[in-house]
């Protein structure tokens, strides 16, 4: 098992926006590709209260990049980003990274 824990930085007064995209339109993709979440966060105190932190777990690597980069193609779900994002962009930028649990950690 792997898992990938990513930082979205939304712009300015846009976290309620990423927010209900991720609850409303996101999950039925994920769903449909079998990406798992293992939770998601918003900072309370930290340096941007403007911050997204959730982590995904994938059974393999390989696994990660099937199943991601058949979400990112899907054209269903470029069409409703797109249609999220009227204005421009809700994301200013994001940071990613892979993690593998230690033998004493309790995901495993």
């Amino acid at each position: 098992m792997v898992y990938e824990l990513r930082i979205y930085h939304c712009v300015p007064g846009c976290l309620p926006k990423v927010l209900d995209r991720f609850e409303n339109v996101v999950f039925d993709f994920w769903n449909k590709y079998g990406i798992k979440q293992v939770g998601f966060w918003t900072t309370l105190i930290g340096e941007s209260n403007q911050d997204i932190t959730y982590m995904l777990q994938w059974d393999s690597l390989a696994d990660r990049e099937a199943k991601w980069a058949a979400f990112q193609s899907d054209p269903d779900w470029i069409k409703k980003r797109a249609a999220t994002e009227p204005n421009g962009p809700l994301v200013l930028s994001y940071s990613n990274s892979i993690l593998g649990a230690t033998a004493f950690s309790n995901i495993k």
